[in-house]
């Protein structure tokens, strides 16, 4: 015997083929969407980008701009306050250029210089930043800043002497400079990092149970990051000024050095070179910090 609910009545179906009538033929599907052109694509990413091409560009301007007004004051021997008599030409610095760069002890120079820096800043990096953190969070510590305020005015010029006697060669007493010339600023910027934690912080952490390691973890170092890194970027750059001190006057080999060899030879052309590539190695230096800080500092892209 079949169920009542199994029964189907015409006037169901009638109904059924009613709506189907009413809401028309079914549409057919439609067409996968093509992919955008190269030229959406890079109208999209010329919007995206449209800041930093005109920064990019302005640069460039200014860059060939410099370039222009170097070649005529040289090239016209211009004296007006400043003398170009004997300031070398953009040609024959890039000429002096492509005879260094065959040259091994041209490149010696840059990576003695470039390691000298590596051990400096990053001793006066793992120093600085957690004695800036330990002196901002505990007062007792702070006694020592008094003592880092008398150090930090000197010039790092003024302890050549003094490394020179400290230590028993000059690549160490180098490094010891670079090390100085990196360390207050570091020290000095996580020392404001910290000052400026917010304290309403600090206190929900307490509240919520956290104790002072993870306070200090999760609070004051996320908070001091900003200022740690900007410490770093311009500690990396008197860094740099430190070293090429240090190698003029008791280095003997560095791109401080051959800057300052290329003088007592009058070789007018090898110490513009020696300039630009100071001035390179630290621009690569900054920008190498400036990217470790986006990578660990998302947020502030934001």
């Amino acid at each position: 015997m079949s169920s009542p609910a199994l029964v189907r009545h015409p006037e169901d179906s009638m109904s059924a083929a009613t709506a189907i009538a009413e809401a028309g033929p079914v549409p057919a599907p439609s067409p996968p969407a093509t992919p955008p052109s190269f030229g959406t694509l890079a109208l999209r990413w010329y919007r995206l980008n449209r800041a930093g091409l005109r920064a990019t560009a302005i640069g460039i301007i200014s860059l060939l701009a410099f370039l222009l007004v170097w070649h005529l004051l040289t090239t016209y021997r211009v004296v007006f306050f400043v003398r170009f008599t004997n300031v070398p030409s953009p040609l024959a610095v890039y000429a002096s250029f492509t005879k260094a760069i065959h040259d091994p002890k041209f490149l010696l120079h840059i990576l003695l210089s470039c390691r000298r820096i590596l051990f400096g800043f990053s001793l006066a990096a793992v120093v600085g930043v957690p004695l800036g953190l330990i002196m901002g969070r505990f007062k007792l510590v702070h006694i020592i800043f008094p003592v880092a305020e008398v150090l930090r005015p000197i010039p790092a010029i003024a302890w050549v002497p003094m490394a020179i006697m400290l230590w028993p060669t000059n690549e160490q007493s180098i490094v010891f400079i670079t090390f100085l010339g990196a360390f207050f600023p570091i020290l000095v910027n996580t020392l404001h990092g910290m000052s400026l934690v917010d304290p309403v912080l600090v206190r929900a952490a307490q509240c919520l149970g956290a104790r002072e390691r993870s306070i200090f973890r999760e609070v004051y170092f996320p908070a001091s990051m900003p200022h740690i890194f900007t410490g770093l970027t311009v500690g990396m750059g008197v860094a740099w000024v430190s070293l090429i001190a240090a190698e003029m006057i008791s280095g003997q080999y560095g791109i401080g050095y051959f800057t300052w060899e290329a003088y007592s030879l009058v070789q007018y052309a090898d110490i513009a070179l020696g300039m630009i590539a100071i001035g390179v190695l630290g621009l690569g230096s900054s920008l190498l910090i400036r990217g470790a800080g986006q990578l660990v500092m998302p947020w502030r892209l934001k």
